[in-house]
C-alpha cells in the first residue's frame, strides 16, 4: 500500500507529461488527478490504521560503495503518516481545483497546450515530497529535497513568457540552494562521524555525538550542536525563514494552486519535518535549539509586521505563511515536536484554503490581485466569502477561551505553540514576539477580509460588475479543506498536545515513570506542574519523534498562568477590533496613518529592505565580478590571447619562416654551417657532459 501511494503521483505525471498527446489533454489531467485522489486516500487508510509502529519497506537497492549504504526505502511511522496525509489531501484538492482555475488562462494562447503540463508538474512535486518525507536513509531524504526545489522551479516560472515569473524562479532556486548547501554539509558531518547515514544508525549515535568534539571553520565544535545547526540551514531555505526567506513573496508570480500547494502544506513545511524527524539529535543539542527558537520567532515577527500592509491578496497570505512557519520551529526548538506538527497539520488545511480562496477572488475579478481594486465582494461570492471567513476564524485562532480546544483549528494548534514557548523560552523572547505576531497576524487577515468583502467596491467598474462565484470544481476543495480548517484541532488535540503518555503513545513510543529528582526539578520551577507521573522511555529513534525523558516541556505548557492562555484570545481581539476600525468605521484612516508614519510604512512596504540590501551585498558585487571577467577576463585575456597569438606572433613567424624558403641551395648551406656551429660551441662549452 506505501509503495503504491508513494509511486502513484510519478505515474502520474509520466502520463500526463509524456503521454498527453496519445490519450489527449483532457484525460491526462484526469489519470494524474485521479492517481492523486488514489494516494490521498491510501495515505488515510494508513493514518487512520496504523499503531504507531515504526516499519521499513525496502524498494530497491541504490548506492553502496564500503560503509555507503543508500538503499531507497520507507519508513514509516507516525511522523511519515501525519505528512502523507498533507500532502496527498492538499495535493489532490489542488488537482481538482486547477481544472476550473487553469481552464482558460489569460497567459496562453487559444489552443495552446500547457495542462497537460501543469498537471504533470503537480504530480511531479507531489512524488518529490512523498519520497523527502518517507526517506529512510539521508541521501534519499536529499534527493527528495532537491526533487521539490527542481519542481518548485517548474511550477514558479510556469508563465515563462513573463520576465517576472522567471526571475521569481531563478531567485527561489538560488535562495534554496544556499540552505541546500549547509543541509548538504550537515549530512557529510553525519557520515564522517556515524559512517552511516541510515536514519537508525544516526539516531542511535545521537548521545555519543553530544559528546563529541569536532573542529569546524577553525574552531572546535559540539558535534550534536554542529550537525544540528547546518541540518537547520537547510531547514531555513526550504521553509523560508529569516535571511534565507526572500523567495517566498516572488514565488506568488506562479498560478494559485501553485501558491498553495508549495506555500501552504507541502514544501515549505520541508524544513520543520526535518526539524521534528531529527530530535533524536536536537534532543542532544540545546545550541541548536536555542538558534532555532530565536530565529522562529523572529521570522513569526517579521513576517507579521510586512504582512500588514502587503496590498496583493497572495503576497499577505505568502508572508502569512512565513510567520507561520516561524511558530512551527518555536515549537520544535523548545522541544514539543508534536506541537510543531500539530500546527503544521491544522495549518494546511485553513492556509491551503486561504489560498485557493484568494485564487477564486481572482478568477472571479478577471485576474486583479491588488485588495485596493476590490470591496464589497460578499454578494458577489458568497461561497468564496464562506470559506475564506472560516480560513480568516481558524488563522486568527477563534475559539472559547482555556478550554484548549473548542474552536478553529488554529485555535487549539497555535495556542499550544504560545503556551509551549512561555514554558521553553522561560517567558521571554519567542513568547512575546509570537503573542505580538498573533496580534498582527489577526489584523492583516481581518484587513484582507474587510477590504475584499466589505465597503463599496473600488477600481474598475465593469470588472466589478461582471465579477462570478467560481465554478463547482474549485468550489468543492473549499468545502473539503473548511471540514480541516474548523474540526482539526479539536478531533486530533489530544494526541498532539495532550498528557505526556497520550503523545507519546500516539507517535509509538514507550513511556514510564519519572524519576524522583526530575519530579522534584519539575516542581521547583512549577509548582502547579508538580503532577509528572510519565516521560518518554524510547530510545532515540524507535518512535515518530523522540522526547527526552529531561524535557518536559509538554507536560508544564498545560499548567502556565492564565493570563498565558488568555493573550494570544486577547491578541485576537484587539487585532480584530483594529482591523474593523481602520477598514470599516474610517477607512480613511490608513492613508493617513501611512501618511503620518511615512518612514515606518515604506520600512515595512519594503520588506524590512532585505531584498534591497542582498542586492546591494550580493547581486551587485557578484555582476560586478561576472562582467569583469567577462570583459576583462574572456575579452581581453583569452579572446586577445588567442587573437594576438592567432592574428601577431603565429603570422610573425610565419613570415620569418617564409624568407628562410628562399629556393636558393646556398641559403640552406648557410644555415647548415651555423647549425654546426652553435653545436660544436655548445659541446666546447659544456665538455660535452650533460
Amino acid at each position: 500500500m506505501e509503495t503504491i501511494l508513494l509511486f502513484a503521483p510519478l505515474v502520474g505525471a509520466i502520463i500526463a507529461g509524456f503521454g498527453w498527446k496519445m490519450i489527449g489533454e483532457h484525460a491526462a489531467q484526469w489519470v494524474a488527478t485521479g492517481l492523486l485522489f488514489l494516494s490521498a486516500l491510501l495515505s488515510w487508510i494508513v493514518f487512520l490504521t496504523f499503531d504507531g509502529t515504526t516499519e521499513h519497506v525496502e524498494i530497491l537497492r541504490w548506492i553502496q560503495s564500503g560503509t555507503l549504504d543508500t538503499s531507497w526505502g520507507i519508513r514509516m511511522d507516525r511522523l511519515t503518516a501525519i505528512m502523507l496525509i498533507v500532502i496527498t489531501t492538499v495535493s489532490a484538492l489542488v488537482h481538482l481545483y486547477s481544472f476550473g482555475y487553469m481552464a482558460h488562462d489569460e497567459n496562453f494562447k487559444e489552443g495552446e497546450h500547457y495542462k497537460a503540463r501543469f498537471f504533470a508538474y503537480l504530480s511531479f512535486f507531489t512524488f518529490a515530497m512523498l519520497m523527502l518525507v518517507t526517506a529512510d536513509n539521508l541521501v534519499q531524504m536529499f534527493f527528495g529535497w532537491e526533487g521539490v526545489g527542481v519542481a518548485s522551479y517548474l511550477l514558479i516560472g510556469f508563465y515563462y513568457k513573463k520576465p517576472t515569473a522567471n526571475a521569481a524562479a531563478i531567485k527561489a532556486f538560488v535562495v534554496n540552494r544556499v540552505g541546500d548547501f549547509g543541509f548538504a554539509l550537515g549530512i557529510f558531518a553525519i557520515f564522517f562521524l556515524v559512517d552511516s547515514i541510515k536514519l537508525d544508525d544516526v539516531f542511535a549515535a545521537a548521545p555519543e555525538l553530544a559528546q563529541t568534539q569536532i573542529t569546524f571553520l577553525w574552531a572546535e565544535w559540539n558535534a550534536a550542536n554542529l550537525i544540528g545547526i547546518l541540518l537547520f540551514i537547510g531547514a531555513m531555505g526550504k521553509s523560508a525563514q529569516l535571511i534565507l526567506h526572500t523567495w517566498l513573496p516572488d514565488a506568488m508570480e506562479g498560478p494559485t494552486p501553485v501558491s498553495a500547494l508549495i506555500h501552504a502544506a507541502t514544501m515549505v513545511t520541508a524544513g520543520v519535518f526535518l526539524v521534528c524527524r531529527m530530535s533524536p539529535i536536537y534532543e542532544f543539542a540545546p545550541d541548536a535549539q536555542s538558534f532555532i527558537v530565536f530565529l522562529g520567532a523572529t521570522t513569526a515577527f517579521f513576517a507579521a509586521t510586512v504582512g500588514l500592509v502587503q496590498n496583493d491578496i497572495k503576497r499577505v497570505i505568502a508572508y502569512s505563511t512565513c510567520s507561520q512557519l516561524g511558530y512551527m520551529f518555536v515549537a520544535a526548538g523548545v522541544g514539543v515536536y508534536s506541537v510543531a506538527m500539530f500546527h503544521l497539520l491544522t495549518h494546511a488545511f485553513f492556509k491551503a484554503m486561504l489560498f485557493l480562496g484568494a485564487g477564486s477572488v481572482i478568477h472571479g475579478m478577471h485576474h486583479e490581485q491588488d485588495m485596493r481594486n476590490y470591496g464589497g465582494l460578499r454578494h458577489k461570492l458568497p461561497k468564496t466569502f464562506w470559506a475564506m471567513m472560516i480560513g480568516t476564524l481558524a488563522i486568527t485562532g477563534v475559539g472559547i477561551p482555556l478550554t484548549g480546544w473548542i474552536g478553529f483549528a488554529g485555535f487549539a494548534s497555535k495556542d499550544a505553540v504560545i503556551e509551549s514557548a512561555y514554558v521553553g523560552s522561560a517567558g521571554g523572547y519567542a513568547f512575546w514576539l509570537l503573542v505580538v505576531a498573533a496580534l498582527f497576524t489577526s489584523f492583516y487577515s481581518w484587513r484582507l477580509m474587510f477590504m475584499t468583502f466589505w465597503g463599496k467596491p473600488r477600481g474598475d467598474k465593469h470588472t466589478h460588475e461582471h465579477a462570478h462565484e467560481s465554478p463547482n470544481v474549485m468550489l468543492i476543495p473549499l468545502g473539503v479543506l473548511a471540514i480541516g480548517a474548523i474540526f482539526a484541532g479539536a478531533v486530533w488535540y489530544s494526541s498532539f498536545f495532550g498528557k505526556t503518555n497520550e503523545v507519546v503513545k500516539f507517535f509509538g513510543g514507550k513511556y514510564g515513570e519519572p524519576t524522583a529528582e526530575l519530579v522534584e526539578a519539575v516542581a521547583e520551577r512549577s509548582p502547579k506542574a508538580s503532577e509528572l507521573h510519565y516521560v518518554m522511555e524510547s530510545a532515540p529513534g524507535e518512535a515518530g519523534i523522540y522526547i527526552a525523558p529531561e524535557n518536559t516541556v509538554l507536560h508544564e505548557a498545560h499548567y502556565v498562568p492564565t493570563w498565558v492562555k488568555l493573550s494570544p484570545f486577547i491578541a485576537m481581539l484587539i487585532g480584530l477590533a483594529t482591523a474593523y476600525q481602520m477598514y470599516i468605521r474610517r477607512p480613511d484612516l490608513p492613508a493617513k496613518l501611512a501618511e503620518n508614519q511615512r518612514p515606518l510604512y515604506l520600512f515595512l512596504l519594503n520588506k524590512w529592505y532585505f531584498d534591497e540590501l542582498y542586492d546591494l551585498v550580493f547581486v551587485r558585487p557578484a555582476k560586478s565580478i561576472g562582467r569583469f571577467l567577462w570583459k576583462r577576463g574572456d575579452g581581453n585575456v583569452i579572446d586577445g590571447g588567442i587573437n594576438g597569438l592567432a592574428l601577431g606572433i603565429v603570422p610573425f613567424f610565419t613570415r620569418l619562416a617564409g624568407r628562410w624558403q628562399s629556393g636558393y641551395v646556398f641559403t640552406y648551406a648557410f644555415a647548415m654551417v651555423i647549425g654546426i656551429a652553435l653545436i660544436l660551441t655548445y659541446v666546447t662549452i659544456t665538455g660535452g657532459v650533460e
